[in-house]
């Protein structure tokens, strides 16, 4: 309404816009007539303005043309041809416990290269709830929420066997889930009839489907193989024929998550074993580029999970819990950073009343930092409920706290990850460079969920059914020609 009441006073008036432009006295007595002065002066304001509206459109024009681009330029808003290969290729590298920021620590050149040259998920990549190794590298290569590709924790038990999975546990049984429908990638590309290689990705190593994890193509995990090593099998892949040359590859490597655990995040070695990742992406892309294909291969680096300093001042012990209720060990599947309790011959209901009633007392150590929850009143954005392999009592610790079964003398400072992933010290990387990632591009944080339709998509393979959006990957990706 108030944008037409001008023109409405206009109409009425039309006077009164050309005498509010007179910057003198219209009643002084003057030779001239007032209407014309009037004209006059109106014509030369409107020719100023007119001038000076020229002289601004044309500052403007020069300053854009001439600025260094930042953002996406207009010829890249098309993936870009391939020059060797005659299919895309996806290098999928994971560096474990990379959090968010390490990037910043020192001169890291060439990560920094794929960077410039690549796009980047600005403020990170969201990991899955819980945020740890297992759960979330089976995420990133399936889709889907712990509860659905059965991975729920590194260490689980099996509520109707009692069997206990570890993180060297390879028997199909563990990796199916629920639904049945999850296909890990590597399975995904062969049941199109292509071809997949796996160095270290937890679950490469589980006969599942169409995939036997094949001689020459996929590889039982070693921590002890150097990681120059693992660098250069994978480049020899490069060597095949184009036709044979797998459409997708992984490549794992356990720092800096070692050091981190050992040291914390904020340590000079954890500086040092990010200085050796970026020698090792620059030894791949030099390697790629002796073989004219590092501008053909989708390079994706990303991490599983972040990494938050703990300490001994921030420990809370169950055994506090006594005079409410106490937590016999054999009820506790997992301690830290992830309480898991699965109660034997007591209702959970009110093993969580007891629990918060004694946390909320003020009265227990470090109490107000935990917080005790039946699964199925865990915040829905966490997606950590569907599994009967979820223990029914879930305690959330905030950053950086940890929980044990009774006070000792012990005393240490380390690094920790598995909290709620919406802190962002859980956050890790997102950097991708190839033929269809914009270059210098700067993408809002995702989980890591959507990386399997990402893949997929680069690959131009139907994908399995997952919780991922299948608009996701038009929002990242350059369009095609």
């Amino acid at each position: 309404m108030a944008s037409d009441s001008p023109v409405a006073i206009q109409e009425d008036d039309p006077t009164k816009a050309t005498t509010a432009l007179l910057s003198f006295n219209t009643d002084s007595s003057s030779s001239k007539s007032p209407r014309k002065l009037t004209t006059t002066i109106v014509f030369i304001s409107l020719v100023l303005l007119s001038c000076i509206a020229l002289s601004a459109a044309v500052a403007f024009a020069f300053l854009f043309f001439s600025a260094p681009k930042t953002t996406i330029h207009s010829s890249s808003f098309y993936s870009r041809p391939l020059k060797k290969l005659n299919h895309p290729v996806v290098l999928l590298i994971s560096s474990d416990g990379f959090r968010f920021g390490y990037q910043y620590k020192t001169s890291l050149p060439n990560i920094n290269r794929l960077i410039a040259n690549g796009t980047e998920a600005e403020l990170g990549l969201i990991p899955v709830f819980p945020t740890l190794t297992f759960p979330n590298h089976y995420s990133i290569v399936t889709g889907l929420y712990p509860p659905y590709h059965g991975i729920i924790n590194n260490h689980f038990v099996d509520p109707h066997t009692g069997e206990s999975f570890t993180m060297k546990s390879h028997e199909p049984k563990w990796w199916l889930g629920e639904p049945l429908w999850e296909t890990p990638l590597w399975e995904t590309v062969v049941n199109h009839g292509l071809k997949a290689a796996t160095y270290f990705w937890p679950g490469s190593e589980v006969n599942k489907g169409s995939w036997t994890c094949p001689k020459g193509y996929c590889r039982n995990y070693n921590e002890s193989v150097p990681f120059e090593e693992r660098v250069e099998i994978v480049l020899e892949y490069f060597d095949l024929p184009s036709d044979e040359i797998p459409v997708f590859i992984t490549l794992y490597f356990e720092d800096p998550d070692h050091q981190g655990h050992q040291v914390g995040p904020d340590d000079p070695e954890i500086t040092e074993a990010v200085k050796r990742i970026d020698g090792l992406i620059g030894r791949l892309i030099e390697g790629l580029e002796k073989r004219g294909v590092f501008q053909d291969v989708s390079v994706i680096l990303l991490g599983d999970h972040g990494m938050v300093g703990t300490c001994d001042k921030k420990l809370f012990f169950l055994d506090d819990l006594a005079p409410w209720i106490e937590i016999p060990s054999d009820w506790v599947q997992s301690y830290t950073p992830l309480l898991a309790i699965r109660p034997k011959g007591v209702d959970p209901k009110d093993v969580v009343a007891k629990m918060n009633a004694g946390l909320e007392s003020g009265k227990v150590e470090n109490g107000k930092h935990l917080r005790v929850y039946l699964k199925e009143d865990l915040p829905s954005r966490l997606h950590y409920a569907a599994s009967d392999r979820i223990p029914p009592i879930i305690g959330l610790l905030e950053e950086g706290f940890k929980v044990e079964q009774k006070r000792t003398e012990k005393k240490e400072c380390g690094g920790a990850h598995g909290y709620d992933n919406d802190f962002f010290s859980m956050r890790t990387i997102f950097i991708a460079h190839g033929p269809q990632f914009a270059r210098g591009r700067k993408i809002p944080s995702f989980e890591n969920v959507q990386i399997y339709n990402l893949v997929t998509t680069i690959l131009n393979i139907k994908g399995a059914p997952n919780n991922g959006s299948l608009s996701f990957p038009s929002s990242v990706l350059l369009a095609s020609p």
